[in-house]
């Protein structure tokens, strides 16, 4: 009996350390609660529109998305004119790997990031803002941010 009140003490003394770690929100782990959420697809082939031809919708793929800080066109070195990139100089955030149906959630810390894929061994990623980022992405605190990813390179529109 006594050696189960100590373990009971015990625990309630480390629960209440966990509790003022948790106070401080740079610390606590189990805080943070924000990030990016979504789905990549990929599509390929002849997107063009026309009434004869009904389209399947974009499937979900298993790939890798990479997470960089936020990156703007002259931060890469860029293939062409193309949105294919063999260099991003801004810092790689983290990488994430999408389910095979495309579906990927990665807490992130408050802030502004650029998405890209892979298409062979070049970077890609399809969107820009205003300011020429490249998809852009902005995770407020608390809250999961959506983002649909399409991998388009190999469509045409």
């Amino acid at each position: 009996m006594k050696t189960m009140k100590k373990g009971l003490l015990l625990i309630n003394v480390l629960l209440i350390g966990v509790s003022l770690v948790c106070s401080s929100y740079t610390l606590c782990l189990f805080g943070k609660k924000q990030g990016i959420e979504g789905h990549v697809y990929l599509v390929t082939g002849n997107q063009m529109p026309s009434p004869d031809i009904k389209r399947e919708p974009p499937k979900g793929v298993k790939t890798t998305l990479y997470i960089y800080e936020l990156t703007n066109l002259q931060q890469v070195t860029r293939v062409g004119q193309a949105p294919l990139y063999s260099d991003i100089h801004t810092k790689l955030v983290k990488t994430v790997v999408t389910d095979k149906n495309g579906y990927f959630k990665v807490k992130l810390e408050p802030g502004q990031y650029s998405l890209f894929t892979k298409d062979d061994t070049l970077f890609y990623a399809n969107w820009f803002d205003g300011n020429n980022n490249i998809a852009p992405v902005e995770v407020a605190p608390k809250k999961y941010t959506t983002v649909t990813v399409k991998m388009d390179s190999k469509a045409v529109y």
